[in-house]
């Protein structure tokens, strides 16, 4: 995935206007007929996961470049005015109540797009897996409220969900596209927009691949030993342990880790590093996993009742025990056409807003009436 800058989305109060959201519906209707017919549907849906076009997208609207309303106001337009039978792609979820009911969104998609039922499968996956790996192993502290997917007659998708974090009400929006997803636990995602934060456990980084493994080697572990050994670490109560603190269990760590292990850890304590224990673990999830015998990470993080803390618990004997580290680095990637909600920079252009959405619609019809007379 590439890095390249930093947008941070803060929470704004407040609803968009009425004459604000109608032209925005407007527009998007006319800048959609134009693009899909440029760049087809799958370019359309390329388009929408990339994080800096969609920011852009939002500023053209004429909306916000930094609000946590960039992704929820124009994702609700976009699924407004995208029928898939006219598009040939849909929207499913959207904010708080809304995500809940993507399943079934895309239940209504598929019918309209007319694609199999080994497809709506396929994707009502990528829909929970996606939402799980934001959620379990990119432990941010944002919490997931928003998940639109987006849908091609072709059956390619983009996700763009988006977390809350309360105490500092930021928002992030992470983007995904199928097409470039070529295992949803390891660097899944387009882009991750959002605040830099220190001390992130990452287990999607490539330098997460040998915990992954350990992490599946001790969810295969009978759950009486795996909780001795996260009790060791102190687990049960909450508890921070600073980076090269040693445990009872460690106490000898030289000699316990192999020297490969023993190397790659003390590496890492040249950077100042916080572990956090969780207070609970859910060892009913565990038990399950014990009983299903995951034969990699995404079987684990599949089952039900895998969340965040057992996700880190996991991590975190990996590491402290077995020498496998995690990355603790933050994944976390601008433009204005008509001015601003707002009004920053400027207040909105109504009359220019309105002027380009009609040369747009007209470009389309005219184009589309010159190909009609070519055949």
């Amino acid at each position: 995935m590439n890095r390249s800058g930093v947008v941070d989305l803060p929470l704004h109060g407040g609803a968009a206007p009425y004459w604000l959201v109608k032209r925005m519906k407007s527009l998007a209707h006319a800048m959609f007929k134009t693009i899909i017919d440029e760049y087809g549907v799958d370019g359309a849906i390329k388009k929408l996961a990339d994080p800096l076009w969609f920011q852009s997208l939002s500023c053209a609207l004429a909306y916000d470049w930094h609000s946590s309303g960039t992704t929820t106001v124009v994702c609700g337009v976009l699924k407004s005015v995208i029928d898939p039978e006219e598009f040939g792609i849909g929207i499913a979820g959207g904010k708080g109540k809304a995500s809940r009911n993507t399943l079934s969104d895309i239940d209504s998609i598929a019918e309209k797009l007319k694609l199999g039922d080994g497809k709506i499968e396929e994707l009502k996956y990528a829909s929970r897996i996606s939402a799980k790996v934001d959620n379990a192993c990119v432990q941010d502290n944002y919490q997931l409220y928003h998940h639109s997917m987006v849908i091609s007659e072709k059956g390619e998708w983009a996700v763009i969900q988006q977390g809350m974090n309360p105490r500092n009400r930021y928002a992030r929006r992470y983007h995904w596209l199928s097409s470039s997803v070529e295992r949803y636990d390891e660097e899944p995602h387009q882009g991750i927009v959002g605040v830099l934060h220190e001390n992130v456990l990452d287990m999607t980084a490539k330098k997460s691949r040998g915990c992954r493994g350990m992490s599946v080697d001790l969810a295969k572990t009978a759950p009486g030993e795996l909780e001795r050994l996260y009790k060791s670490l102190g687990g049960g109560r909450r508890r921070i342990i600073e980076k090269g603190q040693r445990t009872l269990l460690n106490f000898d760590f030289d000699n316990v880790l192999s020297s490969d292990a023993a190397a790659k850890v003390e590496g890492e304590r040249s950077r100042e590093l916080v572990y956090r224990l969780p207070r609970r673990v859910n060892w009913d999830a565990l038990r399950a996993a014990y009983d299903t015998q995951p034969e990699n990470y995404e079987q684990f993080l599949y089952i039900r009742g895998v969340g965040p803390a057992t996700v880190r618990a996991l991590a975190l004997v990996s590491e402290l025990i077995y020498g496998e580290p995690a990355s603790w680095r933050d994944p976390v990637k601008f433009s204005f056409a008509f001015g601003g909600k707002d009004g920053v920079p400027y207040p909105v252009d109504r009359r220019t807003m309105d002027e380009t959405t009609e040369i747009l619609s007209n470009a389309v019809k005219e184009a589309r009436t010159g190909m009609k007379n070519i055949y």
